[in-house]
């Protein structure tokens, strides 16, 4: 179950990212209310995983979630650059979540 609070709350910190951007430095209420509601919820089930999960393996994964996933939307939906050196930079982010799940399994 902790592996599924984990990437819940990746997909959560994504959510939080996109409305942090489109809240405009928190002066639109709705999109400031739903990153700040994200936020608790992310940082609340990554708390729970880590009951069970090591520190440095649920953190990491979180965190790269959250960073591919919000470079993903921004490509999708904000319509940002997306060129051969940040796509090679994600994907060796997705290598290291892999490799870093695969070493916590033993």
């Amino acid at each position: 179950m902790a592996w599924v609070f984990l990437i819940v709350a990746g997909g959560l910190e994504v959510v939080w990212a996109f409305f942090m951007k489109q809240s405009e430095g928190f002066t639109r209420p709705l999109p400031a209310a739903i990153t700040i509601v994200a936020m608790i919820a992310s940082f609340a089930l990554l708390s729970w995983s880590m009951r069970s999960l090591p520190l440095g393996t649920a953190y990491t994964i979180w965190t790269g979630i959250g960073a591919v996933g919000a470079f993903l939307v921004g490509i999708i939906v904000l319509g940002e650059q997306a060129n051969a050196m940040r796509i090679a930079a994600a994907l060796l982010i997705v290598g290291g979540l892999v490799l870093m799940k695969l070493s916590s399994q033993g």
